[in-house]
């Protein structure tokens, strides 16, 4: 089954980031996810029990980090832990190889090396 993605997203480039999220009322939950879904650059976002917040977003035009602030905006705050920070480290990272390959020329590899000159 094919999962339809907004038009504004490059598949390609699609993260996925599962993070719990402290601080936040059922109504700023609400409002949180419905203006994440209307974000140009989040292809979708839910809340699921447990305070656990599910975003998949296009990762050549946005960051964890800007989803941080977001959430810190309403005032909520991630969970406080090792794992937590583990994974922030590991979401970090991948941002920047996405958004490092979303960015970068590809070149074709049955051209000839360019010669270097003595």
């Amino acid at each position: 089954m094919t999962e339809a993605h907004k038009a504004t997203s490059h598949e390609p480039f699609l993260l996925r980031r599962k993070l719990t999220v402290q601080g936040l009322g059922e109504s700023q939950w609400e409002d949180f996810i419905q203006e994440l879904n209307h974000h140009p650059c989040v292809d979708f976002a839910e809340y699921k029990p447990g305070n656990r917040l599910f975003v998949t977003y296009d990762g050549s035009h946005w960051s964890t980090d800007e989803l941080l602030d977001l959430i810190g905006l309403y005032g909520g705050r991630l969970a406080s832990g090792w794992w937590t920070r583990r994974k922030l480290a590991w979401y970090r990272f991948t941002d920047d190889n996405v958004r490092a390959n979303a960015n970068h020329e590809p070149f074709c590899c049955s051209k000839i090396p360019p010669m270097k000159r003595k």
